[in-house]
C-alpha cells in the first residue's frame, strides 16, 4: 500500500511538471504514427510540427542528441513527404523488405558511430546518458529513412529504439513522453502487422 501511494503521488507530481507543448507534441506525434501506419502522407506533416516542439523540449533537459536529431527529422520529414509523392518518377512508394545481410550490415555500422558519438557527447558536453542517447538517437535517424523508403522490418527497429527510450525521458521527468513512447510500442506493433498485410496483398496481386 506504501509502494502504490508513493506511485501515485510520483504520478500526480509529474503531471503538475507536464507543459502544454509537451502536449502538443505528443498529440502530433501519435498523429504521425497513426496516419504512418495508415501509410498516409499527411503523416509527415504532423512528424514535422512535432519535432520542431521536441527541438526545444530536449535541449531545455540537456539531451542534446535527441535534441540534434530532431534537426535530421525535420528534413527527413521532407524528404519522407516527397519520397511518398512519388519521388521524380512520381510512382507511389511501395513496402519493401530488406535482406537479413543488409540489416545486419546496417545495424554494425550505425552500432560503430553511435559509439562513437556518445563517447564525444560524454568526453564534450553535459549530456545525460550520452552513450544511450547517441544509440537511441543514431538508429532513429536510420530507421526514420527505413520509413521514407517504407521498408517494412523498420516497425521492429522502433519497438527496440522505443523500449530504450522510456529509461531515457523518464530519467529527464518528460513523463508524458514516456506514455507516449509505450503507446508507440504498442503501435509499432500494430504498423508491422498492417504493413505486412499490405506487403502480402500486394505480391499476391502480381502473382
Amino acid at each position: 500500500m506504501i509502494i502504490l501511494n508513493a506511485m501515485i503521488e510520483a504520478v500526480i507530481e509529474a503531471a503538475k511538471n507536464i507543459s502544454m507543448w509537451e502536449i502538443y507534441a505528443v498529440i502530433f506525434a501519435l498523429g504521425y504514427l497513426v496516419l504512418a501506419i495508415r501509410q498516409n502522407i499527411w503523416c509527415w506533416v504532423c512528424g514535422f510540427i512535432s519535432t520542431s516542439i521536441y527541438l526545444v523540449l530536449f535541449w531545455r533537459v540537456s539531451l542534446l542528441s535527441e535534441s540534434l536529431l530532431q534537426i535530421f527529422y525535420l528534413v527527413l520529414s521532407v524528404y519522407g513527404w516527397y519520397q511518398w509523392l512519388g519521388g521524380r518518377a512520381h510512382i507511389e512508394k511501395k513496402i519493401i523488405i530488406w535482406p537479413l545481410k543488409k540489416h545486419v550490415i546496417v545495424i554494425l555500422l550505425t552500432g560503430l558511430i553511435a559509439l562513437i558519438v556518445g563517447y564525444l557527447m560524454d568526453v564534450y558536453t553535459g549530456a545525460k546518458s550520452p552513450y544511450l542517447d547517441a544509440a537511441t538517437s543514431c538508429f532513429a535517424i536510420v530507421t526514420t529513412y527505413m520509413v521514407t523508403l517504407k521498408v517494412l522490418e523498420n516497425w521492429v527497429y522502433w519497438i527496440v529504439i522505443d523500449t530504450a527510450s522510456l529509461y531515457l525521458y523518464s530519467s529527464r521527468q518528460l513523463y508524458l513522453t514516456v506514455l507516449l513512447f509505450v503507446l508507440y510500442i504498442i503501435l509499432s506493433f500494430l504498423g508491422y502487422r498492417v504493413w505486412k498485410r499490405s506487403w502480402s496483398d500486394e505480391h499476391q496481386s502480381h502473382n
